[in-house]
């Protein structure tokens, strides 16, 4: 019989330990289990932060295309757009891809520089990709423009990137776009592990209810993908039970200050009863206020951002 002594059990474990640690990543992914609930030990934390689509009729520059919509002299930037966030008394930024004025390392180094200055997290970044095309060049290009993007979130230093299932082509099978989706989720998401980025899948477009979002993302092996869970965008009788199925999930949220299910009108959302699930799911990380409510948001953020500021005080 073999007999472990305290002594042969640390060095045994030590070495168990190190062998994980220096193992490549991509090694440890391709053995990773389906995604599960994410283990948070503690009280529930809840960090604010700002989207900077609340401001996308301020940004001179949409998706690399002219924004004709920018009110006369109101025009913005990111850089202005991580003062307001300071000014402002939130914790973090949410820079969304659109807005970005250059791609170039330099200007993303630029901004980063700017941010910390401020005091201001980068939480996060968003792209507008779609998984959802059959295998061929656009289903690649969509693949390759997600990597650029982990590599820029990781020069930024933002921990998540918000990520779309997509819409699938007229013609093309759901049911195969899906099993597209999660495979471009899995390797998305092992390269996005290498550089210690977290990719969250939002409930958007043709998955709007937990239902066809969860069985999605835990069908994933990858470590490294979870959800962006987007307060406003449940299809449901009950978007306040599909938000609440998937906080364990959670790599990031969004509060919308409006939300619509089933109803043909949107009616304003219970931004106190959603902050209440997040603490009874245990959710721990960036909350960012996304608004796009037709008040202008120059008067509007700022009074949602008190409101969440309160509600998250004693977290």
């Amino acid at each position: 019989m073999n007999i472990v002594t305290r002594r042969s059990f640390l060095q045994l474990s030590a070495a168990a330990g190190l062998a994980a640690a220096t193992a490549p990543l991509s090694a440890l992914a391709a053995t990773a289990p389906a995604v599960h609930p994410f283990a948070r030990a503690g009280r529930p934390r809840l960090r604010l932060s700002l989207a900077a689509y609340s401001f996308r009729e301020n940004f001179p520059l949409m998706r690399g295309k002219p924004n004709p919509k920018v009110p006369p002299g109101k025009a913005t930037d990111l850089f202005r757009f991580a003062d307001y966030c300071a000014a402002q008394g939130c914790d973090g930024a949410e820079l969304t891809s659109y807005f970005f004025a250059e791609e170039s390392d330099d200007y993303l180094l630029k901004l980063r520089r700017h941010c910390f200055l401020r005091g201001i997290a980068i939480s996060g970044t968003a792209i507008g990709n779609n998984f959802s095309h059959p295998k061929g060049p656009k289903r690649d290009e969509e693949i390759a423009t997600t990597k650029k993007w982990i590599d820029r979130a990781a020069l930024l230093g933002a921990p998540h990137i918000r990520v779309f299932a997509g819409v699938a082509p007229k013609g093309f099978d759901r049911a195969e776009a899906d099993k597209l989706v999660i495979t471009a989720l899995e390797e998305c998401g092992n390269y996005a592990g290498q550089r210690g980025v977290f990719l969250g899948l939002e409930n958007h477009d043709s998955i709007g209810s937990a239902a066809t979002l969860l069985p999605m993302v835990k069908a994933v092996r990858s470590p490294w993908v979870g959800i962006n869970l987007d307060s406003g965008n449940f299809r449901t009788d009950d978007p306040y039970k599909d938000f609440a199925e998937c906080v364990p999930y959670a790599v990031n949220v969004q509060f919308k200050t409006e939300i619509k299910g089933t109803a043909p009108t949107a009616r304003p959302a219970d931004l106190k009863r959603f902050t209440q699930l997040l603490r009874d799911g245990g959710y721990q990380g960036w909350v960012a206020l996304e608004y796009e409510a037709k008040e202008d948001a120059a008067v509007a953020v700022p009074r949602y951002l008190h409101e969440m500021r309160g509600l998250f005080a004693d977290t």
